[in-house]
């Protein structure tokens, strides 16, 4: 029998043994929504994140969702009136901001390969654009003539640092992602004598972390950096995006983020910042950690079957909609994420099974070999931290199955 993540803590049954969530019965929430495969987002999970983010932070540090963790429209409008801004990385996002009216909130737009569309809309909408080359910051200049903006303009910092294993290696590598450190004084100086309204530097090594000590590293070495980087500019810097890199605990032997140990840590860091970080504005961008243990996703059991004296309870769902859940990624039996019986949760282990999706892969593969009560052909599964990089990360026309539906409550 081989482990699967923790599930949440969340989460509780009904009298009877019914899956709540949000307060709702799941197979309530399944006949409401019309059917499986489902992804439920309870908003009172996210916002308990953010209090408790806010609470243990120090004061002034800005907390900005990553759209690409989830952009669904209604969990967007709940998260835009508690946060202070958005991470985007394409102009999709942005639209899907300006759908859900809140195209109003402050946003930085980072990522490689943005197209010049995409940078005139995001100028025009008034976005932070978190540049990352020489040829991008020209091009985001041309895209403020163009529409009449003078454009917001910060420069990604290749890091100074990698995340591997767990432990923080010193050192910058070649990437794709931002401005070798020796070259951006140069640049921030062409981008002030070009008339931008420069907001600093951003500065994130990208990597999903639940190591506390590292987390609090990457922060003292990220500002000790930039304060190099701005005696080398010879100015303060108004703003310093940290990134994220904040993880949940999902797989078997995770230990949920010490999120205090984190804040503490850098607020030892500010107090000691360099003189010209002394009124930086600091921010934090937080996807998955923010939403992702919010998610639980239900699939319905259409077969039971055996083979050589396995069990197989084949569902409905599947690595097109979750395919961090699934072995698809090449890690099958690595990645059991929580997942329970939705009508007996809870109930101690009965039996030894194999939950499936219904894709023609071997690899599509929700629990392998997971210790779950006995359920029958009819009966919900639910998959546990399914609230980020689940139905837009995935490859929803693979096989072109039915889409998924998706529920805030």
């Amino acid at each position: 029998m081989k482990p699967t993540g923790p599930i949440p803590p969340h989460f509780s049954a009904r009298d009877d043994g019914q899956l709540l969530i949000g307060g709702s019965p799941a197979e309530e929430l399944v006949a409401e929504a019309g059917g499986t495969p489902l992804f439920v987002y309870d908003n009172n999970i996210v916002g308990a994140q953010i209090a408790r983010f806010k609470g243990a932070m120090p004061d002034g540090i800005a907390l900005h969702y990553s759209v690409t963790a989830n952009p669904y429209e209604p969990l967007l409008e709940f998260l835009g009136r508690y946060i202070d801004g958005f991470r985007i990385v394409s102009g999709g996002e942005l639209k899907r901001l300006q759908s859900a009216k809140l195209a109003g909130i402050p946003m930085n737009f980072a990522g490689p390969g943005k197209l010049d569309w995409e940078l005139e809309a995001a100028v025009k909408a008034g976005a932070t654009i978190s540049v990352e080359s020489d040829g991008e910051a020209a091009r985001t200049i041309r895209a403020g003539e163009n529409v009449g903006s003078k454009p917001k303009i910060s420069v990604r910092v290749t890091p100074p640092f990698a995340i591997e294993e767990g432990r923080v290696s010193i050192g910058s590598r070649p990437s794709p992602f931002g401005v070798d450190a020796d070259r951006v004084p140069m640049l921030v100086h062409g981008l002030i004598e070009a008339g931008v309204d420069w907001r600093g530097l951003h500065m994130f090594g990208g990597t999903q972390c639940l190591d506390a000590e590292a987390l609090a590293e990457v922060h003292r070495v990220t500002v000790a950096h930039a304060g190099e980087i701005a005696d080398a500019i010879g100015a303060p810097l108004p703003e310093l995006n940290l990134g994220s890199g904040f993880d949940i605990a999902c797989r078997p032997g995770d230990v949920p983020l010490h999120i205090d140990h984190v804040a503490a840590a850098l607020n030892r860091t500010l107090c000691d910042a360099p003189p010209l970080l002394a009124t930086t504005r600091f921010t934090i961008e937080l996807g998955r950690w923010l939403v992702g243990e919010s998610g639980v996703y239900l699939t319905r059991v259409v077969d039971r079957t055996e083979s050589c004296g396995q069990i197989f309870l084949t569902t409905d769902g599947g690595g097109h909609h979750l395919i961090g859940a699934t072995g698809s990624l090449g890690e099958r039996g690595l990645t059991n994420f929580p997942l329970a019986v939705a009508h007996r949760f809870g109930d101690p282990p009965e039996e030894q099974v194999t939950v499936t999706g219904c894709l023609c892969t071997p690899f599509d593969v929700l629990g392998d070999e997971v210790g779950l009560p006995r359920a029958e052909v009819g009966d919900l599964i639910a998959v546990f931290c399914a609230g980020a990089y689940g139905l837009s990360a995935s490859p929803q026309a693979w096989e072109s199955r039915p889409l998924a539906r998706e529920m805030l409550v």
